[in-house]
């Protein structure tokens, strides 16, 4: 059964406030794509900091208005910045998303995905089948950074993921899925090139986060976020000619053009009830 969501109703607004607001959204992520998010997060009106030093990331966090914690490149100076920034965040009333990059690869990194998620209340939580199936307690296979397999289906994981994490749990991938446990949307927005690229995956999470920045309800943000992403990513698919650095550009060129136009005619986001 599938309900109604206004998709372009819903973007349409929020991107509104967006534009307007001009949120601060503070990111703690990895140093692959530290530039990538900075300018996504400009071409969707909003403003980047990436602030990691444990001496300032609970300060700027309390002013921001959305986090994203990102593990791709840990070391334990900054998992301390990101454990102070996620509690002065809760404290503040701020959403955060948590990108639990290569969560499965090493023992290690599991060990701080799950640490973050006991110590720190998160709005949504987005990654592949397999980062997202091992936080919900399933089988998987991870190598390095790339979903090899996971046991259960996406929306399995995604509903599993949202009762146990208590958040909403997005598993992206050629079809993306997100649930808060009752709710599930399912977005076919994107194109087979957006893996040809590094970090499409952390642009993807900064985008999610910019929409939690301009309030609730967090399911319906993640999952038109997720839209917004995928419509650009076809478009810049197509102007690019599939060439993958020049769909770089075109990537960047389509989130603001998008943004900023409100023509957002292509989304393909479904809720099923």
């Amino acid at each position: 059964m599938v309900g109604e969501f206004d998709v372009q109703g819903f973007l349409k607004k929020r991107l509104e406030i967006i534009s307007v607001g001009k949120p601060l959204i503070h990111h703690i992520t990895n140093f692959v794509v530290m530039n990538e998010t900075a300018n996504v997060t400009l071409c969707l009106g909003a403003l980047p900091v990436m602030a990691h030093a444990v001496q300032e990331a609970a300060e700027m966090a309390s002013q921001a208005h959305a986090l994203v914690i990102n593990i791709g490149t840990l070391y334990p100076e900054m998992v301390e910045a990101m454990v102070a920034a996620g509690k002065a965040a809760n404290q503040a009333g701020v959403p955060i998303i948590l990108d639990p990059v290569g969560a499965g690869a090493t023992s290690y990194r599991t060990r701080v995905a799950q640490s973050l998620l006991d110590e720190i209340q998160f709005a949504t939580v987005r990654g592949n089948a397999a980062e997202i199936a091992v936080l919900a307690g399933e089988a998987a296979e991870i190598r390095g950074v790339e979903s090899v397999s996971a046991g259960a289906g996406a929306e399995q994981i995604a509903k599993q993921a949202a009762d146990q994490l208590g958040c909403v749990a997005a598993v992206t991938g050629a079809v993306d899925v997100v649930s808060d446990g009752n709710k599930v949307f399912r977005v076919s927005n994107g194109h087979p090139i957006m893996c040809g690229i590094t970090g499409t995956g952390c642009m993807a999470t900064t985008t999610i986060a910019v929409l939690l920045a301009s309030g609730e309800p967090y399911v319906e943000a993640t999952a038109a976020a997720l839209g917004l992403f995928g419509l650009a990513g076809e478009h810049a698919a197509k102007a690019s000619g599939g060439r993958p650095g020049s769909f770089h550009v075109e990537l960047y060129n389509s989130l603001y053009e998008l943004a900023g136009s409100g023509d957002l005619e292509g989304l393909r986001v479904e809720m099923s009830a």
